[in-house]
């Protein structure tokens, strides 16, 4: 594991697309194409920004295929999707054809669209491993990521895939990759910046085990590699940092 640690948002930001540059160049170089598995919310919106902005001549974005770590069981036109938050912020604006875009189906009903989800995935990478070249992950106040929430059954899945999750005190559900899928990796990202997450990076970077009441602990790469991308206030309760 390597801890980022950067003064601003910006720089963080920077050099998290630095870091995705540097690998859809390795991966394209090595085999053609690149893989990554996106997450939502409002700290990737403005990396995928930047990367259709700055970055936007440092990719060869036709060999770039772009899959979700979760999505939340809304259609694909509501404001709380991550595919539409994506498309806006990253699709649209480098015209990425639709083909090299999987997005969750959630027309269908959640433990329906979960598994024709792991199907799709499966069909992507053949007969190889489910390996994706780089997943993004973003980092809750209460230590989940994707959508591994806290005393959910998917935090004990043992073999890789994608589930359904409901979450009881929202009465919603959500779609996620499972910690063993995540795991199988290349290369594993998280993004966190800003003083209100500081809890809960400490508990998961520092604290003891505990998978449910800290789901993040769970992201341990099998052959990959993981990096922290972190600004001072986040880091700001590491003893270690």
């Amino acid at each position: 594991m390597k801890l980022n640690i950067f003064n601003t948002e910006n720089e963080v930001l920077a050099a998290l697309a630095a870091h995705f540059v540097k690998i859809a160049g390795e991966s394209i170089a090595k085999q053609g194409k690149f893989s990554v598995a996106l997450s939502g919310g409002s700290s990737p919106k403005k990396l995928y920004e930047l990367l259709a902005s700055s970055f936007k001549n440092n990719v060869q974005w036709d060999k770039v295929y772009f899959f979700f770590g979760d999505e939340r069981n809304v259609p694909q036109t509501h404001p709380d999707s991550n595919y539409l938050m994506a498309k806006k912020a990253l699709f649209d604006p480098l015209n990425i054809n639709s083909s090299n875009v999987f997005p969750v189906d959630t027309s269908l009903d959640p433990k329906d669209a979960a598994q024709r989800y792991e199907a799709e995935i499966e069909e992507f990478f053949e007969d190889e491993e489910l390996s994706f070249d780089l997943i993004l992950l973003g980092l809750g106040d209460n230590s989940h990521t994707a959508s591994l929430f806290p005393y959910t059954p998917v935090l004990h899945d043992r073999t890789p895939g994608v589930k359904e999750v409901f979450l009881q005190d929202q009465q919603v559900y959500r779609i996620t990759l499972n910690a063993p899928l995540i795991n199988e990796a290349q290369h594993i990202a998280f993004l966190v910046y800003g003083g209100a997450k500081a809890i809960a990076v400490h508990h998961v970077l520092e604290d003891d085990e505990d998978i449910e009441e800290y789901p993040a602990q769970l992201i341990e790469p099998i052959v990959g590699e993981i990096q922290w991308f972190l600004d001072h206030d986040a880091a700001s309760l590491l003893s270690k940092a």
